[in-house]
C-alpha cells in the first residue's frame, strides 16, 4: 500500500502527459483531481489499518536494489510520518482543485504536481537514508519548474534561488549521511541499524551540524530563509499552498528523524543553542511580517516564525514538546494553505495584494464577505485562539518546552502575540473600512472557489476541538523516540529532573 502512494501519482502523471493536446485544460484538471483523490483514498485505507499503539514501522516493504551502494527500496510509516503523509495528499488534492481551469500547458502542469506529490511521499516513507535523499532531491525538479514556468514576473529569479539553496541543502544532508555510515563502519544506509551505531561525540556534533544547516534551509530558519519569500511571491496560489503546507515539513521531519533520532547525544549538547536559534527565527519572522505590505509576503514570513516553534520543541525533546512538533506541522500546514488560498482569491478578484491599497473587502454587498470571513478564521487560528488547531499545537510546544528552556519559551511566546499584531493589521486594513470605488462591484466568488477555504476551515476547527484525532496517531511514536533521551539529557543539560518531566507530561497528554 505504501508503494501505491508513490507509484499511483507517477502513473497519473504519465496518463495526463499522453493525453491528446486537443483535450481542454478543464478536462485535464478533472483527471488530475480524480487521480489525486485516489491517492487520498489509499491514505484513508492505510489509516483504517494503522495501529496507533505500535511504536515501530508499519506496512513495511523492502526490495534489494543496489547492494554494493547500500541502497535498498525500503519503505515504512509510523506515527511521525503518517500525519504528514495524510496532510501532503490532502493538500495536493486541494492545490489541484485551486488551479485555474484555463492554466497554460495543463498536461505538463498537472503532471508536475503529481510528480511532486510522489517525491514528497517517497521522502516521508523512505527507511533507507540514500533512498530518502533521492526522493528529497527528486521533488526539487517539479517545484522548480512549477515556479519557473507558471510564476510571476520574477519567476526565473525566484526559481533559480530556490534551486540553489535547496541543492546546497541536499549536499549537506548527503555529506552527513555518508559520514554517518562510513565513519561508523555501516555496510548500508538502512535506518534502523544506524540507530544503535555509536560515534565519538565530536564527530556526532560535526555531522549533526551539517544536518541542521541542510534541513534548516528547507524549513527555513533565519538566516537561511531568504529564498522562501521570493518563492512564495512569484509562485502561483496552488504552488504556494503546497510549498507552505507540505514542502517545508520535509525540513522539520528530517530534523527530527535524522537529527534527533540518529544523534541524540550531540542533540542534547547543542539543544540550548538550538532553542536560542528558534527564538531568533521566531522573532525575526514575526517582526519582519509586521513590516510587509504584500499579503502573500506577510504570510510567508509568518511561516518562518511558526517553523521556529518546531525547532524550540525539538530542542527541548520532551514527550509533550515532541508531540507538539507533529501537531504544529499539521496545524501550520492547514492554516498556511488556507491563508495562501484565500490571498489567491483576493488577488484574482482585485488584481492586487497590497494592503495599503485594499480596504473594505468585507462589504456584504459589493466586496468579498465570505472570503473575508474565512480569512478572519485563518488569522484567528494562526494567532492561537482557543478552540482552533493553532492553539493546541502551540500549547503543547510551550508546555513541553518550558521545563527545559523557560527563557527561550517565554521569548518565543512573544511571537504568538506578534502574530496577532501583523494579522490584525492585515485584516483591519484589507477587509474593514470603506470600500474604494475602484473595487466596487467586484466579481462574485463562486462556491467552487470558496470550497477549499471552507474545507480547511472545518478541519482547523474540528482538530482544534478534538485534537486527539491527531494525537492518537503520534503519541506512542514520539514518546518511544525519547525513551533513552531523558537519561542523556540529564548528563548533558542542567534541566530539572528529566525523568520527572517525562512522567508529568505523560499525565498531561492522557488527560
Amino acid at each position: 500500500m505504501l508503494s501505491a502512494l508513490i507509484w499511483i501519482p507517477v502513473v497519473g502523471a504519465l496518463l495526463i502527459a499522453v493525453l491528446p493536446a486537443t483535450v481542454a485544460a478543464s478536462r485535464v484538471r478533472q483527471v488530475a483531481i480524480a487521480w489525486s483523490a485516489i491517492v487520498l483514498a489509499v491514505t484513508i485505507a492505510i489509516a483504517t489499518q494503522f495501529d496507533a499503539l505500535n511504536i515501530g514501522m508499519q506496512f513495511q516493504e523492502s526490495i534489494p536494489w543496489l547492494d554494493s551502494l547500500g541502497l535498498s527500496y525500503r519503505l515504512g510509516v509510523d506515527g511521525l510520518s503518517f500525519p504528514l503523509l495524510a496532510l501532503s495528499n490532502l493538500l495536493t488534492l486541494i492545490a489541484i482543485y485551486c488551479s485555474d481551469t484555463s492554466v497554460q500547458r495543463p498536461r505538463f502542469y498537472y503532471a508536475l504536481i503529481l510528480l511532486l506529490n510522489m517525491g514528497v511521499a517517497g521522502a516521508f516513507l523512505a527507511q533507507n537514508l540514500l533512498l530518502f535523499f533521492l526522493f528529497y532531491e527528486l521533488e526539487l525538479i517539479p517545484l522548480y519548474l512549477l515556479i519557473g514556468i507558471w510564476g510571476g514576473a520574477k519567476r526565473g529569479y525566484a526559481a533559480t534561488k530556490f534551486l540553489i539553496y535547496t541543492a546546497l541543502s541536499g549536499v549537506l544532508i548527503l555529506a552527513a549521511f555518508l559520514g554517518l555510515t562510513w565513519l561508523g563502519g555501516a555496510t548500508s544506509f538502512e535506518f534502523d541499524p544506524l540507530l544503535s551505531q555509536t560515534l565519538p561525540l565530536t564527530t556526532q556534533i560535526v555531522l549533526l551540524g551539517a544536518i541542521l544547516i541542510g534541513f534548516g534551509i528547507k524549513i527555513p530558519l533565519f538566516p537561511l530563509h531568504t529564498w522562501l519569500p521570493d518563492a512564495h511571491v512569484e509562485a502561483s496560489t496552488p504552488i504556494s499552498v503546497l510549498l507552505a503546507g507540505v514542502l517545508l515539513k520535509l525540513g522539520t521531519y528530517g530534523l527530527i528523524r535524522f537529527g534527533l533520532q540518529l544523534f541524540p547525544e550531540a542533540w542534547a549538547v547543542l539543544a540550548p543553542w538550538l532553542a536560542t536559534w528558534a527564538v531568533v527565527s521566531v522573532l525575526f519572522g514575526a517582526f519582519t511580517a509586521i513590516a510587509q505590505t504584500d499579503m502573500k509576503k506577510m504570510v510567508a514570513y509568518s511561516s518562518i516564525a511558526h517553523m521556529g516553534y518546531i525547532l524550540l520543541a525539538a530542542a527541548a525533546a520532551t514527550p509533550l514538546s515532541l508531540l507538539g512538533t507533529v501537531f504544529q506541522m499539521v496545524s501550520h500546514g492547514l492554516i498556511s494553505a488556507m491563508l495562501f488560498a484565500l490571498v489567491g482569491v483576493v488577488y484574482k478578484k482585485t488584481g492586487t495584494r497590497d494592503i495599503t491599497i485594499l480596504q473594505g473587502l468585507l462589504n456584504p454587498e459589493r466586496g468579498l464577505p465570505i472570503i473575508g470571513s474565512l480569512m478572519v478564521v485563518g488569522v484567528m487560528a494562526s494567532a492561537g485562539i482557543p478552540g482552533m488547531v493553532g492553539f493546541i499545537s502551540e500549547f503543547l510546544i510551550f508546555r513541553g518546552s518550558f521545563p527545559v528552556f523557560p527563557v527561550q519559551t517565554l521569548l518565543s511566546m512573544i511571537g504568538t502575540g506578534l502574530t496577532a499584531v501583523y494579522f490584525l493589521l492585515l485584516v483591519n486594513r484589507t477587509f474593514f473600512g470603506r470600500l474604494p470605488e475602484q473595487f466596487e462591484n467586484l466579481p462574485k466568488v463562486p462556491w467552487s472557489e470558496r470550497a477549499p477555504g471552507f474545507v480547511l476551515a472545518v478541519l482547523i476547527v474540528i482538530l482544534g476541538l478534538q485534537p486527539s484525532w491527531v494525537v492518537r496517531w503520534t503519541e506512542t511514536t514520539t514518546t518511544a523516540m525519547l525513551i533513552d533521551f531523558p537519561t542523556i539529557a540529564a548528563k548533558t543539560l542542567k534541566s530539572p529532573s528529566p525523568a520527572g518531566i517525562l512522567a508529568n507530561e505523560q499525565f498531561i497528554i492522557h488527560n
